[in-house]
């Protein structure tokens, strides 16, 4: 059996999500698709609209075989890390192919790119160190280094101001920099930016449409055209039971008080908090009176939206810089959910693994998974602002099979 791997956080599943999964097996000849997804906390920095648990149904009754979680030190880190560690989760589940989406479509630019740039280290790290010491965010100082070195071939590079490209880069740069068996492949992203509002007039849109719909006052029924069948399902059940979907508006008032229950000093000590901005979250905390309010006060050129929401995930989860930073290398494959094509995979690799298969948590010492473990907890804390149904516990819940 043949597997192609995915990194993914589904959040929520949507129609664009299942041309990538289809098209992943299609164009890479593969008999399964390994997805490895992101637990509680995203990337972005911010909770999940729904748990894992309800996200991995979502996935297995739409076309992936296997879903493993994406440790929090890697599932929360800037993009090199999470590209990193997802890659090597992916490879130590022998997959054959790695298939990303993106703007770009064609895998050819990515391998140019990773070979420019790194043919040009020194130069790019040098322009990158320049502009941020002039102030610029991080971000654009990448995208201002990238461009001084392929302003002459244009076309023979991909655009690192489109997201997906951004991500997508990184995973070919983990494949070549950890000489990884598995390829690179990439799936057009169809109709649907990454930022996109919802349009009613297409059967695609973007996560953050969806979400944006949902918490901006509409309900699942005028989302559903973007949706499979199952999504919808597991996104009604999680809101006929907790009345809303989690997001750190309803979170608030416990990321407040995780705020400023400690001192400047005590705050530096979490994973991302910049230097200087330790007063700057306790004040603006104590006198804002929303999540939206907060970021709004808090948010300058420096520091971009998705940075200092990182910043926040660990203050409100505990994380600190040196749990953060303990290990590049995952230690350990964590199975969320499996069909019985996935099963079969499964079982036909078992004994090449190279990394130990974790299917039930309780007898499972690991630091690493000791902070997923606490991430659980902090989510169910934040779900309990607006709920008084307890979500799914990490020790109380085996891989969904379907």
């Amino acid at each position: 059996m043949q597997a192609v791997g995915i990194v993914v956080e589904y959040n929520p599943f949507h129609n664009g999500h299942l041309h990538h999964v289809t098209e992943a097996k299609r164009t890479t000849n593969s008999d399964v698709a390994v997805a490895v997804m992101s637990g509680q906390f995203l990337q972005r920095g911010e909770p999940a609209l729904v748990d894992k648990w309800h996200r991995t149904k979502m996935a297995l009754q739409s076309g992936v075989d296997i879903v493993i979680e994406l440790p929090y030190i890697f599932s929360t880190a800037q993009a090199t890390l999470f590209a990193s560690g997802s890659i090597q989760l992916l490879e130590a589940m022998h997959c054959k192919h790695l298939a990303f989406g993106s703007e770009q479509g064609t895998i050819t630019p990515f391998i140019n790119t990773y070979e420019v740039i790194e043919s040009n280290r020194d130069l790019y790290n040098s322009i990158i160190k320049e502009h941020v010491q002039q102030g610029k965010s991080y971000p654009q100082a990448l995208f201002i280094a990238y461009e001084q070195l392929t302003q002459h071939y244009p076309n023979a590079y991909i655009d690192l101001a489109q997201p997906n490209n951004i991500l997508g880069y990184h995973y070919v740069e983990a494949i070549k920099q950890l000489h990884c068996i598995m390829q690179p492949a990439t799936i057009q992203r169809i109709a649907a930016g990454y930022y996109d509002a919802i349009d009613t007039s297409s059967q695609i849109a973007s996560a953050t449409g969806i979400r944006q719909a949902l918490f901006g006052g509409q309900d699942l029924n005028e989302v559903a055209q973007f949706l499979p069948h199952a999504s919808i399902e597991q996104l009604q059940i999680w809101q006929q039971t907790h009345g809303q979907f989690a997001s750190w508006e309803s979170f608030w008032p416990l990321l407040k008080y995780a705020i400023i229950r400690h001192t400047p000093q005590q705050l530096k000590q979490y994973a991302d908090v910049a230097e200087g901005l330790e007063n700057s979250l306790i004040k603006h905390a104590a006198t804002s009176d929303s999540y939206a309010e907060f970021m709004n006060s808090l948010k300058s050129k420096r520091y971009t939206w998705t940075r200092l929401q990182r910043m926040l995930t660990h203050i409100f989860t505990g994380v600190t810089k040196e749990q953060l930073h303990q290990t590049k290398t995952p230690s350990y494959i964590r199975i969320l959910g499996m069909t019985k094509q996935g099963q079969g995979y499964i079982s036909s690799i078992k004994k090449s693994l190279t990394l130990p298969l974790i299917s039930r948590v309780a007898s499972v010492s690991d630091p690493v998974l000791a902070i997923d473990l606490h991430a659980t907890q902090m989510y169910q804390q934040g779900v309990a602002q607006f709920s008084n149904i307890k979500i799914d516990e990490d020790y109380k819940s085996p891989p969904i099979r379907f």
